[in-house]
């Protein structure tokens, strides 16, 4: 622990340990976001300062406390964005938060004596900005692939619906009619804009969609099991998990067989977690082109990885996906989100 926090008169580990964590907590939004002056408030709590101030890059500055000289620390919070480097006046300390190496704003403290508290309490900052910037990137990153899954529904599928459903318009008017429906949904489900998360059950309606073009497709090569408990109904996971790992189990397990197959899809709770597992008994593979898959190393099967990586940066490295698999023995692929995650509201 650091020398400045166990002075006389300052907070006790434990405590201090807790505002550290809710000064990153309320820099979750950056320093211009909502939660700056708070995070100030606890930062001159820590420091015992007269007034402490975060600037942005613009050098507007919120202050916890009436700072002894405002025009002074505005004077040296422009000389630190200009020249990146840490300055003082007096009582004022200011200096850079550096993130990814440049400089996101300033950190203004005034009546600290002790330089390495203030350079401290800068570092504490930075770190909650990085992991700020860090988040942005991943939701981002998400967004991106997210947008390259939906580029990426199967041109084959979608030609051979519309040849079916074309197929029917004049033997079959109504079944033509239920089919274009069916697979207006699909597309408005598959490409059109949502939010980041939706719910279980969406993800298994929009299943069930794509399977009955799939079955009008197939006939009776196509054989589904779909068993789900309510308990997990309501379960939020990202937006478009779910189908692509179903078209993957017919079009690259099944379609390649003669005869067909069966594809299973389960949902359950288990341990306070939501499994859901895509079972074919097709082809299968060989388990380190399964690996090779999920790793993003190989190509073939539609977001494997994508979809992957989208678990584990919205759950964490514990969650994602699994595949059990043998050449010509079917391939089972695991899904494993938690029951509930604060933070992931489904849209």
């Amino acid at each position: 622990m650091p020398t400045w926090l166990r002075r006389e008169g300052r907070a006790d580990p434990i405590t201090a340990l807790s505002v550290a964590r809710q000064v990153s907590a309320h820099l979750g939004e950056g320093l211009r976001g909502p939660g700056g002056r708070a995070a100030a408030r606890r930062l001159r709590w820590l420091l015992r300062a007269r007034a402490v101030g975060l600037a942005g890059p613009e050098g507007t500055i919120e202050w916890s406390g009436p700072p002894t000289d405002p025009a002074a620390a505005l004077e040296l919070v422009g000389s630190v964005l200009n020249r990146g480097k840490s300055a003082s006046d007096g009582d004022l300390a200011a200096r850079p938060l550096v993130v990814d190496h440049e400089v996101a704003g300033v950190l203004v403290v005034d009546g600290v004596g002790a330089a390495k508290a203030v350079r401290e309490a800068a570092w504490l900052v930075e770190n909650a900005l990085e992991r700020v910037r860090l988040e942005l990137s991943e939701r981002e990153a998400a967004r991106s692939e997210l947008r390259a899954l939906r580029a990426e529904m199967s041109p084959h599928f979608v030609y051979n619906a519309l040849t079916v459903i074309a197929s029917s318009v004049r033997s079959d008017p109504e079944l033509s009619r239920e089919l274009l429906l069916d697979f207006a949904d699909y597309a408005r489900y598959s490409l059109g804009r949502h939010g980041e998360y939706t719910t279980v059950a969406d993800e298994f309606e929009a299943i069930e969609t794509y399977l009955v073009l799939q079955r009008a497709v197939m006939g009776d090569r196509l054989q589904v099991q779909i068993r789900v408990v309510p308990d997990v109904l309501a379960v939020p996971l990202p937006y478009l998990v779910l189908q692509p790992l179903v078209e993957n189990a017919i079009r690259h397990g099944l379609e390649p067989l003669r005869d067909g197959g069966t594809v299973q899809v389960q949902g359950e709770a288990r341990d306070g977690d939501c499994m859901i597992s895509i079972e074919d008994d097709g082809v299968g593979m060989e388990p380190d082109a399964a690996a090779a898959l999920l790793a993003g190393k190989a190509g073939g099967r539609v977001g494997l990885s994508n979809v992957d990586r989208r678990l584990r940066t919205a759950y964490g490295p514990w969650y994602g996906l699994v595949v059990e698999t043998e050449r010509d023995a079917g391939t089972r692929v695991l899904v494993r989100v938690p029951l509930s995650q604060p933070g992931i509201v489904p849209s």
